[in-house]
């Protein structure tokens, strides 16, 4: 645990302190912010106050006072729930306003671990409870340039893919041979492990009507034939098996299997990837400016264009998610439809931009990774699919 840096980021906030609570595993982002881990063993509940300045203090329970020794800071012990609320109000002694792993409203649910009993308590004790979200992110979402190097070859491997997985399907074609979205997935799949990368499940390959289920994924047992004249979406997120804290990568393309495209999936792809540019122009203009921005307005960039040509009631999902060491990271999301996420997008973070209209005979989404720096903006797999790939063309 890094208490200077968590001090830094209270300062930032203008919060006065930071107070984690754990009880029978409520809380696996205090966990890691703090470093603690599974071998550390914890039956009773505990405390541990990190203030914008001065020491932490911890708050554990008789029978294991020595629960949190690993965290520096003075300790204070309870038996009784009675002394525990004795023992928390002087805890909190000189605290008006603490953040918590807590959601207003529910608002950005996946920071909310503290139940209403335990924000009903601290604010009896007359403090104001505020929301961790952007503390969270600070810890959970921000890498280093190492990681950020992880990130951009693992995205340069996953447009590699793509583009043997159409390989693939156009010489199955060609030679008259049967091929199958799970034959095509499974060779994903194998390239994952010839690249030495991992993903914490299979890719998604998804032909006509299946591509308009965002979630679809082919199985052994419950998957389609790809033909001539079939739509393909492949979606598709690795990250390198080493080093332990590589950063996952996350894009989605699709083609036509054909020597060129119609027009119905054109007009729809152009629809799409001009909610996407939409998005990353709004994003790009703000680190220019330097101007403060939130997950939700980006997500709007991209929905109300895609609205305004006549298709928001086809795009289902949230515009984006954070990127990190999982796949979907607990960093600002890019959303204003399933969350109002409005959470700030801070520098040496990552996360998605994939749009996407879904209609009963196909879907498409055009999914690309952003990086944003301190004074830069970076997407990686360059250049961005412009353009519905002629699969029986390409190569």
């Amino acid at each position: 645990m890094d208490v200077g840096a968590i001090q830094r980021a209270l300062e930032d906030e203008g919060l006065d302190a930071w107070l984690f609570y754990f009880f029978h595993g409520n809380d696996d982002l205090a966990l890691r912010v703090l470093g603690l881990n599974d071998s550390h063993f914890f039956s009773r509940r505990w405390f541990y106050l990190v203030p914008q300045k001065g020491e932490p203090r911890k708050l554990v329970h008789r029978i294991e006072e020595s629960a949190l020794d690993t965290l520096p800071g003075e300790r204070l012990v309870y038996l009784g729930w009675k002394q525990m609320h004795e023992q928390l109000a002087v805890l909190l002694q000189n605290v008006k306003n603490v953040a918590m792993q807590y959601s207003p409203m529910n608002a950005v649910p996946y920071v909310s671990r503290v139940d209403a009993g335990i924000v009903e308590l601290v604010r009896s004790l007359g403090l104001h409870v505020s929301s961790s979200a952007n503390l969270i992110s600070h810890f959970e979402a921000t890498m280093n340039d190492a990681q950020r190097a992880t990130h951009l070859q693992a995205v340069e491997s996953l447009r590699e893919i793509v583009f043997q997985a159409f390989a693939q399907i156009r010489l199955a074609i060609e030679a008259g041979r049967s091929v199958t979205e799970y034959e095509i997935q499974q060779f994903i799949v194998h390239q994952f492990r010839e690249r030495g990368m991992e993903s914490n499940s299979d890719p998604i390959v998804a032909v006509n009507a299946n591509s308009g289920s965002p979630h679809y994924q082919p199985t052994a047992e419950h998957h389609s034939v790809i033909r001539a004249d079939d739509f393909v979406l492949i979606d598709l997120w690795a990250k390198l098996s080493q080093p332990a804290n590589a950063i996952y990568g996350d894009i989605t393309w699709t083609g036509f299997v054909g020597k060129s495209v119609p027009e119905k999936y054109t007009k729809i792809f152009n629809v799409v990837s001009g909610g996407r540019d939409a998005a990353l122009n709004m994003v790009k203009n703000a680190v220019k400016e330097g101007r403060q921005l939130h997950g939700y307005e980006v997500d709007d960039a991209a929905r109300n264009f895609i609205t305004e040509k006549g298709y928001g009631e086809f795009f289902i999902h949230r515009t984006g998610h954070s990127i990190g060491r999982e796949v979907h990271a607990n960093g600002t999301n890019i959303d204003n439809l399933e969350t109002k996420d409005d959470r700030r997008i801070i520098a040496d973070t990552c996360f998605s931009i994939e749009p996407g209209v879904y209609l009963p005979d196909f879907g498409i989404r055009s999914e690309i990774d952003v990086f944003v720096g301190k004074s830069e903006v970076i997407v990686a797999g360059s250049p961005i699919q412009t353009e519905v790939i002629p699969i029986l063309s390409a190569g």
